[in-house]
């Protein structure tokens, strides 16, 4: 009974070994570069996406302030703040 055990134990590791074998053999594949390629593309677009909202976002906030300056006959003076001054 023991035997079989082992026996069964050492089936299922060398299954789960040769998966994983195949499975990195295959990213090595040309199939497997292009599937990893347009992965690691998908993820810079993604990237880049995320910047230009979080750039737009920014310059529609400082568009509002201006206009509110603006609106209330205030002089809009463009200078970064003194905060702002010492993160450079």
């Amino acid at each position: 009974m023991k035997r079989l055990l082992w026996l069964g134990v050492g089936l299922a590791v060398g299954a789960i070994v040769v998966r994983k074998l195949t499975q990195k053999a295959n990213e090595y594949t040309p199939s497997g570069i292009a599937t990893s390629l347009s992965q690691s593309a998908g993820g810079l677009v993604e990237s880049m996406r995320s910047f230009v909202d979080d750039v737009r976002e920014g310059m529609a906030e400082r568009e509002q302030q201006i206009h509110q300056a603006f609106a209330e006959g205030e002089l809009y003076e463009d200078e970064p703040d003194e905060a702002q001054e010492g993160n450079r």
